[in-house]
């Protein structure tokens, strides 16, 4: 075996993974722009469905800590 071909220790991708079917580069726009990824919990992903509930929840958030005084904002 060639040393191309063996398993580094840091290696965590599994010989059954297929990524035949892979588009590349199909989210690199949106990753320079700045997009981040984020993996909810179960409970919360029940709860918001799509990107678009989510980011209205933090915007909610985000208004709320606008009206907070100063010395609770933090």
């Amino acid at each position: 075996m060639s040393r191309e071909n063996e398993r580094s220790e840091e290696d965590d991708m599994l010989p059954e993974y297929d990524f035949s079917g892979g588009e590349r580069g199909k989210h690199y726009k949106e990753y320079r722009a700045g997009t981040n990824v984020v993996f909810l919990d179960p409970d919360v992903a029940r709860v918001f469905r799509d990107s678009e509930s989510v980011n209205r929840a933090l915007r909610l958030l985000l208004d709320l800590k606008k009206q907070l005084p100063p010395d609770r904002a933090a």
